[in-house]
């Protein structure tokens, strides 16, 4: 039987206020709209769990989903939910 992969918010980058490239940009740049949903992450690499609200961007015409938090003071970690 074929198991298929479900997708999971996976962490993407990590950066400091006004200066993180996603999707090819600096995101800080564009309009987030809030789709008052929020997921359950963990940081990457002291595995504490934060709950983070998921946003819509629209860059180039796309709309992109992705999740984004401060993890601590101006240091922003930015997921994208990918197989």
């Amino acid at each position: 039987m074929k198991m298929l992969k479900s997708k999971t918010w996976q962490h993407e980058i990590t950066g400091s206020d006004r200066n993180v490239i996603l999707f090819g940009v600096n995101i800080f740049d564009y309009e987030w709209k809030d789709t008052h949903k929020s997921v359950k992450v963990r940081h990457p690499l002291y595995d504490r769990e934060y709950k983070f609200p998921v946003y819509t961007v629209v860059i180039n015409g796309q709309e992109q989903e992705f999740a984004a938090g401060e993890f601590s003071n101006c240091v922003w970690g930015f997921y994208l939910l990918k197989y």
